[in-house]
């Protein structure tokens, strides 16, 4: 059975991805055990290093690579780490090239056995479908990166949530401006309709909306009844 997916994308590196990922996960620990997989690209904007000297370039080969399990992912500090102090059952880190995503998405997916799990990451979105797609995103998003960017355009992102304080009726226009003048991206009435706006306030609300997702997929049989 296809596990249920929540993907947490960015706009951007540092963005704040990570630390909604381990806000979540806290929270809907409570009810049931949730996994969670990290999805690293070998090129140098990974980094910051060129290719030559990127910090997983030793990782790097033929095939893709996923290390599961506290001893082969949980170092201090990292974001793998970070998950695994916020309460994950278990963290799958996901270490490919480009074209090696799709492969690499197949494989750590396999390995999940909870029945739920959250990615970290944009670009697996051309190869995956999740459950529900959240994109964090400051308010004035600056220069977006092409992944984020198509799954805009294509619809792929259910909510947008701002890594900062404030209202977001107030940021939500500050952001959808940010697209055009900073993007040339205009969304059609559409796909804005179709989206939730939350900030850090908000988070509760997102939990509650995250959690009536998995109460009606429990119900239609698309993913494992938790444990009462």
């Amino acid at each position: 059975m296809k596990p249920l997916i929540i993907a947490i994308s960015g706009t951007a590196s540092n963005t704040g991805k990570t630390t909604l990922l381990c806000d979540l996960i806290s929270e809907l620990s409570q009810d049931a055990g949730w996994e969670a997989i990290k999805l690293t690209r070998g090129h140098h904007r990974s980094c910051g290093k060129d290719p030559q000297t990127c910090c997983i370039s030793g990782l790097l080969g033929e095939e893709p690579m996923v290390f599961s399990g506290r001893d082969e992912n949980c170092s201090a500090g990292k974001d793998t780490g970070r998950y695994w102090d916020a309460g994950t059952v278990n963290v799958h880190w996901m270490v490919a090239t480009d074209d090696q995503v799709e492969q690499g998405m197949a494989a750590a997916l396999s390995l999940v056995r909870s029945g739920r799990v959250l990615i970290e990451g944009t670009s697996f979105l051309k190869y995956v479908t999740p459950d529900y797609a959240i994109l964090v995103s400051p308010s004035n998003p600056g220069k977006i990166k092409p992944s984020a960017r198509a799954g805009l355009l294509k619809g792929q992102f259910n909510a947008i949530y701002f890594s900062e304080e404030g209202s977001a009726e107030c940021l939500t226009p500050q952001f959808i401006d940010g697209l055009k003048t900073g993007n040339g991206l205009i969304l059609d009435r559409e796909p804005l309709s179709r989206l939730a706006f939350y900030c850090k306030s908000d988070l509760a609300a997102l939990v509650a909306h995250v959690r009536s997702l998995i109460t009606e997929k429990e119900s239609s049989g698309s993913v494992p009844v938790r444990e009462q």
